[in-house]
């Protein structure tokens, strides 16, 4: 058998692979992202036929299940958004912006986790920063005396070496672009070295059981950094969300083979760290002023966990030939075919507005429920016409200007109503149970876009 070396060029930053280098990467639009890399190929080997293969074992789908115990971290946030706890062999990948606070995250969750009364032994490696920068942070986070294990290291074949001869329970690589393995010839943070180490290290957390986080890089799109290949090899994905110059941060599940995917985590960043916020709501509308045209409170869904945020909306005559529409954590689409709907169903001209529309907080909102809110938002401004301070608003709107009923409303009453709030606009019939659904709130139900701009008349 005779090994050649090959080359090939791969984008760094979606992974794509080609036959020769150019400088404009096809799949991602990236410019100047393409690198030789060489790759070791076997010439005329057969996957069957040159070399003794093993059968594989198929067994009954109705096994014995072997279900170990989940390891909380102590942060309830935490634990929330990875479906009750760490299940042990997990790999868990950790994305965000930098400074968002990822390290800081998982410093404070070893150390929660090695203070537990197993002590269990928790192991974390820093590939970006010395000894004595990450005992600063531990310092300054009041952790200095935690019994976790620290280490700075590059190279993932002495990092295995050595977690190989532990108990490991669990193993932070902070992070992931900044490993090394010499089998790969390329340089750290390339395609290849990303892949290769991700591999070595997923398959030394499965032998031994230890739950594995690694934190990752993203580019300026917000996508993960390297081969999209590594998102489909861990167990579950984390982001983390939000704006450095605010205190909120959102971590939240993307992908979790042990839990749901639409939890979130709420934070906020303090001079000793991220501290959890047991009551989002209330952090959400604490800055909230009442009497002010353009702003409604939008009682939203977030996995199991009822959220209640201020819409902002700001409409003004436009100086340009095309109005502007700028969106900040909501999707710019759904607000042109809300916009849309209201011209075209309630007769309002918005051809000639700019119109801004910010979720206060720093919350992004995908759930299509807080239509109506933005509706409600965009025609208080043009009206300059302020919602009741008392009121929250909840409603999906659909192309002919109807108001469609939402999953949980009652849970989003019952929120509503634990604030102190008073009254409800709510999508026809949304309920069939008055009762539990209104409680102390007065419901006003619209079943169409004309009857919520009539509310303004």
């Amino acid at each position: 058998m005779v090994k050649k070396n090959t080359i090939q060029y791969f984008c760094q930053s979606c992974g794509s692979v080609y036959p020769k280098w150019q400088g404009k990467c096809d799949e991602c639009g990236e410019w100047n992202t393409i690198v030789e890399e060489k790759s070791t190929i076997a010439e005329g080997y057969s996957k069957l036929g040159g070399k003794f293969v093993e059968q594989i074992d198929f067994v009954p789908l109705n096994g014995n299940l072997n279900n170990p115990a989940r390891i909380t971290t102590g942060i309830k946030e935490l634990d929330r958004v990875s479906g009750g706890g760490l299940v042990p062999g997990s790999v868990i990948l950790v994305g965000g912006d930098p400074g968002i606070g990822k390290s800081t995250l998982l410093l404070q969750a070893c150390a929660s986790i090695a203070g537990l009364p197993q002590q269990p032994e928790c192991y974390y490696i820093s590939g970006e920063e010395a000894l004595d920068q990450v005992r600063i942070r531990a310092r300054r986070l009041g952790l200095a005396d935690a019994p976790v294990k620290l280490a700075s290291a590059t190279d993932v074949e002495n990092i295995i070496a050595t977690i190989d001869k532990t108990n490991a329970k669990v193993v932070v690589i902070d992070s992931i672009q900044t490993m090394y393995l010499e089998a790969a010839e390329s340089t750290p943070g390339s395609v290849s070295q990303v892949r290769a180490c991700a591999y070595e290290l997923i398959k030394l957390a499965k032998k031994k059981g230890f739950v594995l986080f690694l934190v990752g890089h993203v580019t300026k799109q917000g996508s993960i950094a390297g081969p999209r290949v590594l998102e489909h090899m861990v167990d579950t994905v984390l982001y983390f969300e939000g704006e450095r110059g605010h205190q909120f941060r959102i971590l939240r599940a993307v992908k979790n083979r042990y839990g749901a995917t639409d939890e979130i985590g709420v934070f906020e960043m303090q001079d000793k760290g991220l501290m959890e916020v047991e009551n989002p709501s209330a952090l959400f509308l604490a800055e909230r002023r009442g009497n002010i045209s353009g702003s409604c409170v939008f009682a939203g869904i977030e996995g199991s966990r009822p959220l209640l945020v201020e819409i902002q909306a700001l409409v003004g005559l436009t100086g340009y030939s095309a109005p502007k529409r700028a969106v900040v954590g909501w999707d710019s689409g759904r607000l042109s075919m809300v916009l849309a709907v209201l011209e075209t169903r309630g007769g309002l001209n918005l051809s000639s507005q700019d119109v801004y529309l910010n979720i206060a907080g720093g919350l992004k909102i995908t759930e299509p429920a807080a239509d109506l809110a933005v509706a409600m938002a965009i025609i208080s401004s043009l009206t300059n016409k302020p919602m009741p301070a008392d009121m929250v608003i909840f409603g999906e709107i659909g192309l002919s200007g109807e108001i469609r009923a939402v999953s949980q409303p009652n849970l989003r009453l019952k929120e509503a109503g634990k604030l102190g709030f008073k009254s409800a606009i709510v999508p026809l019939n949304h309920t069939k149970d008055k009762k539990l659904a209104g409680g102390d709130l007065q419901l006003h139900e619209i079943g169409n876009v004309q009857k919520l701009i009539n509310w303004f008349n």
